[in-house]
């Protein structure tokens, strides 16, 4: 009887396959097709177009030429780790801070070839979780083509590398694909000092390992750094929704990290709020800001910022996440119908003992447990007390101190810079007096001494003097410190290490927010700072920015050609301004030397 049961054909058997309670639906399906249609199995294999097949080929092709320049990165110790991308041939390679804040100076990174490399800390920016590491051993290491994320739309295809779950044991990069959900997404600190501006979102799968790791658009260009994800349930398992820090956004702190410091953001020293009419208005602003000394005021409607339209308080927060501390740029406002255009100084985000002091708030009980979380202090500082076996000869590359993640690169990258000033010869040897000599743009002369004990001037008509013993004043009236500026000058030119209180490469920025890229170095002293800019491409010293203090506009001095005379070398011009005005031009006819117990013109 069961064999009289059996199916006698492919018909039956489906109808019988049917009937039994194991059969999964997707089986069914397949089943009855067959049975219903035989002309399926004799069908011809599906033709694919060649446009098909070349695009399948070409997106091999560009995944395999990326792939060299992923990093996988691992703690010596086996507990963590995550993925960067490497940037320069000398190794340098940009990660997220939340993947190295724990692996102490030294960790190791493997890429592709099959390698594993030492590598050491280089930079962190705590409040954009991006780091910067070097990798060590080779010095033409293969890099990522860096592209321009303002230019990424939605719908653009991407694919993301890294190591996602620490899988990439052999180095080989694991490799996602999909397409660009949203731009300039905003996402705020939720109680910690993270902040993820101007990010791009995709629906690649970004994974716990990933963090770091490069994210490319269809060329195999790199336009964001893969770092957070939107996750269910409190859970670790992705939705479709990462989050890219843009490379735009990388780059323009990139100089910043890589002076080995913690770098810090930027703010402009105002709030903003929506309008009901969808205005972008001043909500609140600080006196002690460079705005509100350019004239900005509450009820101020912004028009653009640093060159992009405001049309909403997220963009705004977007456009002022991709800036550092401390640069200048364009701001446009207006007030009853008047437009003003102005240029501005970015201010710190946070004070400066926040980034290293000894609380730090923790992360809010609703913040995305995959978020990374904003170091406390014991978080930071274990770059410097976790002490892994260093390489000997790699021991010289990390040095610690406060406020830095290796101040050996500072080092390093200060005297590479200053190297520059044996155009202007050695001022060291020169005796202690100076006398600046030549005339205002009216043609009235100009005599500026500097003497032991006190900066005096004699400007056409009227006299300033600034003792040195004294707090340092705005001598002249109206300069920010034109005294004070050239003592700061002479004191660089002569004995920099052994004046300032600090003194250290800062990183570089658009000279006056649209001028060529200048490497900046810092030098304080008391309440005074300057900020000397040497143009990135030339190594020439351009000139400084001298502040009284933090709260007041700057003496800003800038150099014309240098002359030389007897070995030494001065500008032929100095262009002084001072909030925004241009104070005068002072043509320099001569520079001379003189022991402080003769007159110039008495010296050797």
């Amino acid at each position: 009887m069961r064999a009289a049961c059996a199916p006698k054909n492919l018909k039956d058997s489906t109808f019988f396959m049917i009937r039994s309670t194991h059969v999964q639906p997707f089986l069914l399906v397949a089943l009855v097709l067959l049975a219903f249609n035989g002309s399926v199995l004799a069908a011809k294999p599906v033709e694919i177009p060649e446009a098909l097949r070349q695009a399948e080929r070409e997106r091999i092709e560009t995944m395999q030429q990326a792939a060299p320049a992923v990093v996988a990165i691992f703690d010596p110790s086996g507990k963590g780790g995550g993925s960067g991308v490497v940037i320069s041939p000398d190794g340098y390679t940009v990660t997220n801070f939340h993947v190295v804040a724990e692996l102490g100076p030294f960790m190791k990174c493997g890429l592709n070839d099959g390698k594993l490399y030492d590598a050491v800390i280089i930079g962190i920016d705590p409040t954009g979780d991006v780091a910067v590491i070097r990798l060590l051993g080779r010095d033409d290491f293969p890099v990522a083509t860096v592209g321009d994320s303002d230019t990424v739309r939605v719908g653009d295809m991407t694919f993301a590398m890294g190591n996602p779950f620490l899988l990439a044991t052999d180095f080989q990069p694991t490799v996602t694909y999909g397409m660009v959900s949203g731009t300039h997404r905003y996402q705020f600190p939720a109680g910690t000092f993270l902040e993820y501006t101007d990010c791009i979102q995709v629906d690649a799968s970004i994974n716990p390992g990933n963090s770091g790791g490069p994210l490319f658009n269809a060329d195999g260009e790199l336009i964001g750094i893969n770092g957070r994800i939107s996750v269910e349930d409190r859970g670790r398992r992705n939705v479709g929704a990462g989050y890219a820090i843009s490379i735009n956004q990388v780059m323009n702190f990139l100089d910043h990290l890589k002076s080995g410091r913690i770098v810090d953001h930027a703010t402009l020293g105002a709030t903003v709020q929506s309008n009901s009419d969808g205005s972008v208005v001043v909500s609140n602003v600080l006196e002690t800001s460079e705005a509100y000394r350019r004239g900005l005021r509450v009820g101020d409607e912004l028009i653009s910022f640093a060159g992009r339209p405001v049309r909403s308080v997220n963009q705004f927060k977007n456009i002022l996440g991709i800036y550092p501390k401390g640069w200048t740029v364009p701001l446009s406002y207006s007030r009853e119908n008047e437009r003003f255009n102005v240029t501005v100084q970015l201010m710190a985000l946070h004070r400066r003992a926040e980034l290293v002091k000894d609380e730090v708030p923790d992360q809010a009980p609703d913040q995305d447990p995959d978020a990374p979380k904003i170091p406390l202090p014991e978080e930071l500082h274990k770059l410097h007390e976790k002490k892994p076996e260093i390489p000997e000869e790699y021991a010289s590359l990390w040095e610690e101190r406060a406020g830095f993640a290796n101040y050996a690169v500072n080092v390093d990258h200060r005297e590479r810079i200053l190297k520059t000033l044996d155009a202007w010869g050695d001022f060291s040897k020169q005796p202690e007096g100076w006398a600046i000599v030549g005339k205002l743009s009216d043609g009235k002369a100009a005599d500026i001494r500097l003497q032991p004990t006190a900066v005096a001037a004699k400007l056409g008509e009227s006299f300033a003097v600034q003792p040195l013993d004294q707090d340092f004043q705005d001598q002249p009236p109206g300069t920010g410190g034109l005294l004070a500026a050239i003592f700061h000058l002479r004191k660089l030119l002569t004995d920099p290490d052994n004046y300032f209180t600090e003194f250290y490469y800062l990183g570089s920025e658009p000279l006056g927010g649209t001028g060529p890229r200048t490497d900046v170095i810092i030098a304080t002293k008391g309440l005074t700072t300057s900020r000397f800019f040497f143009n990135q491409q030339s190594g020439e010293f351009v000139g400084f920015d001298m502040s009284l203090e933090e709260t007041v506009d700057p003496c800003r001095i800038r150099f014309g050609p240098l002359k030389s005379t007897n070995g030494i070398s001065f500008p032929e011009t100095l262009t002084v301004e001072h909030a925004g005005d241009l104070w005068d031009k002072l043509t320099v006819d001569s520079l001379q030397f003189f022991a402080p117990d003769k007159k110039p013109e008495e010296a050797s």
